[in-house]
């Protein structure tokens, strides 16, 4: 987003909304800026978790638009960009969050499983970006996809999904070089393992939990709220020469695969 000033209302487009990170950046941008903020976000449906998220926004002061739709049609994503701009009054940045998952071998993935994930995770995003750019030009404001670190490295057993995030890192490259002249900053964010309601269940068990905080240098998983912070920034003025940036956020576990090869020193 443009330069602020206190006066200015703050204009935003959150996709997949309704838990887990999505949520989480919905709600610190209503703390962050509380009346000043006009924020539109999409879940699949007008379902009980979109509905709870813009009660909380609401309740910040800040004024929300719940939408809903199937990102995976192609229809949608110029829908959603229309509608969000008129509940918002134009668009100062857009935040592409919604994606999906398909664990599966690729050996035995069936092609409408694989169109679906680039459908939803690389497709949808391009689509937003098309139909936001009009907009956030006229406004000099800010696009961030939420990619992953499966995108940075091979995931096994995941199907399409390293495959389309690795997509999608690279579009957000493309248009970020593409944009910059029109004064559009693009950049993404890959989170690593991160906490949400969504995954929820893994933690569960307390020695899963263990064993995956004790992998991570920084000793401990993200929370959404984490990756929250750092997309709030990306909108923000202050990163307002950040461009065609990818942040991995993972607490250096990406990085840290040669400080695990055994029998090596270790630091102290």
């Amino acid at each position: 987003m443009s330069a602020e000033t206190s006066e200015a209302p703050v204009r935003v487009l959150v996709t997949g909304a309704s838990r887990g990170i999505g949520a989480a950046i919905a709600l610190r941008l209503a703390r962050q800026h509380g009346d000043r903020l006009r924020i539109a976000i999409t879940g699949r449906s007008h379902g009980g978790a979109l509905a709870g998220v813009a009660t909380e926004i609401a309740a910040l002061g800040a004024r929300v638009a719940p939408l809903a739709g199937d990102l995976a049609d192609e229809d949608v994503p110029a829908r959603l960009v229309a509608e969000a701009t008129q509940a918002c009054g134009g668009l100062d940045g857009v935040v592409a969050n919604a994606g999906v998952a398909g664990p599966a071998p690729l050996a035995g993935l069936a092609l409408a499983e694989w169109d679906r994930l680039f459908a939803v995770n690389v497709r949808s995003v391009w689509l937003l970006a098309k139909a936001a750019h009009p907009h956030l030009a006229a406004s000099r404001g800010a696009f961030v996809a939420v990619a992953s670190a499966s995108g940075m490295a091979p995931h096994p057993g995941m199907g399409a999904y390293s495959a389309s995030k690795a997509a999608l890192i690279m579009l957000c490259r493309q248009l970020a070089q593409e944009w910059a002249p029109a004064g559009i900053r693009v950049n993404s964010v890959s989170p690593g393992m991160i906490r949400t309601t969504l995954t929820e269940s893994i933690y569960r068990d307390p020695q899963v939990a263990a064993e995956r905080n004790r992998i991570v240098p920084l000793g401990r998983v993200g929370e959404a709220e984490d990756v929250a912070g750092t997309v709030a920034f990306l909108l923000g003025p202050e990163a307002g020469f950040i461009v065609g940036q990818n942040i991995c956020m993972d607490g250096g576990y990406t990085e840290s695969a040669l400080g695990r090869i055994p029998g090596l020193p270790r630091p102290v």
